[in-house]
């Protein structure tokens, strides 16, 4: 008898209760596109097995993605392309259906009398707006699988937290029944439907509307090199992390955003490993983890309970009353979006940081904050400047279009999880940073000289 893994069913939630068809499960892959560690998976493959159905795998590829460009579709493709291969060596089907899920998913799952359609969570406007809509178009019953956290957003917190040290304690209460180890994702027994052709990379690529920005070649796509860069991280960046960390001059970041962005990573399982490596000094761990867990489930709970995530009524409301009182202090200076996009303003700190966001694709995590104060110093109200931060970090960033930076801009320009500081003009209560305050983290012009590391 088929003997269930409750941890593996504790991070579910209904969605829709729905009809279970004769045909196969569906796990409709989006946020977390990985094989390994992968609960939203290993929970398809669960009621697959229970129940003795297929299993199929689908990823959505919409061609105008908000934000998206070559870019980023590239560097998803190859990691799809991976992805392919490795749930084949497990007999799962993979195959990526062209358009949007609104219209691909409900005939996909009409057409198969689907038993059951498993989907991963995800915060962000655009998917939820999708969520909505199929809700009206699908019969099968829908689960949804939270991946991208330790412990389910919804589990975590029923409201939105003001600040790091208030959700900090509720994960502390739950993150120990949570972190625990991953179970195998099993060579499946039921076959499915016939298997699909490759991932076609360069056919799929051209579908792209936003074409303008060209793929990073520093970085390797997919699930292997995500855990060879790991690998480094734990041996060479992450031992001095507490002392490095804010130096872009150094190595001392884990460089692993894009990994975690695309799901191509599990955050539950580098949390494990940084807690396993003992060579990691109990400074450097605890620092890294409280980014890992802390700070990116606040960002996911912000985008979750802030319908206004990304606008200037989305701060919390000492900020918008500063900020308002100062929409006319004068701007030392007032830089278009085409100059600031370009990185041609006359701060070469800052036109260094877009020169690193333009060619690489990549800020260092510091300088993230400086470049987006900057940015609210130099327009004419907050909504421009959160809204051309946004846009700019959306196009170039591997890692942009993503709760972790609508979380980081918000707070830069708008005080979310922040406190009010003293107060100053333009800024009003919003902490502010300055060239100067950075030349007392780095060598400024060794960064402006030779770039960040990734």
């Amino acid at each position: 008898m088929f003997q269930r893994n409750t941890d593996i069913d504790r991070r579910s939630r209904f969605v829709a209760q729905g009809r279970r068809g004769a045909g196969p499960v569906v796990y409709w892959l989006s946020r977390e596109q990985r094989a390994a560690d992968n609960w939203a998976l290993l929970y398809a493959q669960q009621e697959a097995l229970d129940r003795e159905k297929p299993l199929l795998v689908v990823f959505c590829l919409v061609s105008d993605y908000p934000g998206a460009n070559l870019r980023h579709y590239l560097f998803m493709l190859r990691g799809l392309a991976e992805l392919q291969t490795t749930l084949g060596r497990y007999k799962i089907i993979f195959d990526i259906l062209e358009g949007s899920p609104v219209e691909v998913l409900p005939p996909l799952l009409d057409r198969l009398d689907a038993h059951l359609l498993v989907s991963d969570f995800d915060p962000l406007r655009i998917k939820r707006l999708w969520r909505e809509k199929l809700l009206a178009r699908i019969q099968s019953p829908w689960h949804e699988v939270d991946g991208h956290n330790i412990i389910p957003a919804w589990q975590t917190s029923v409201k939105k937290e003001y600040a790091a040290y208030t959700i900090r304690p509720k994960i502390a209460r739950l993150v120990g029944d949570y972190l625990t180890p991953f179970p195998p994702l099993q060579p499946h027994p039921h076959l499915g439907p016939i298997a699909p052709p490759p991932v076609a990379i360069n056919r799929l690529a051209a579908m792209v509307v936003d074409r303008q920005v060209g793929e990073v070649t520093w970085l390797q796509p997919g699930e292997q090199a995500a855990g060879q860069a790991v690998g480094q991280a734990l041996r060479q960046r992450l031992p001095g992390y507490a002392i490095n960390r804010n130096n872009p001059c150094l190595a001392g970041q884990s460089g692993l955003s894009p990994y975690l962005h695309f799901g191509q990573l599990s955050a539950q399982r580098l949390a494990l490993l940084v807690q396993q490596r003992k060579e990691i000094p109990v400074e450097s761990r605890e620092a890294f983890l409280e980014e890992l867990i802390v700070r990116r489930e606040l960002a996911d709970n912000f985008c979750l309970y802030e319908p206004d995530y990304d606008r200037f009524e989305g701060f919390p409301e000492w900020a918008q009353i500063t900020l308002n009182a100062h929409r006319k202090d004068p701007r030392p200076t007032l830089y278009s979006g085409t100059v600031l996009e370009q990185g041609e303003t006359d701060d070469h700190l800052w036109n260094r940081c877009q020169h690193d966001l333009l060619t690489t694709g990549k800020l260092h995590g510091y300088l993230r904050m400086y470049w987006a104060k900057k940015i609210l110093e130099w327009t004419r109200e907050p909504e421009e400047a959160l809204a051309l931060a946004i846009q700019l970090n959306d196009r170039y960033s591997l890692d942009g279009r993503d709760p972790n930076g609508y979380a980081g801009i918000a707070w830069s320009i708008g005080g979310v999880h922040d406190r009010a500081w003293p107060e100053r003009p333009i800024f009003g209560k919003i902490r502010s940073m300055t060239a100067a305050g950075c030349r007392r983290k780095f060598s400024v012009e060794t960064y402006i000289t030779t770039g960040g590391q990734p």
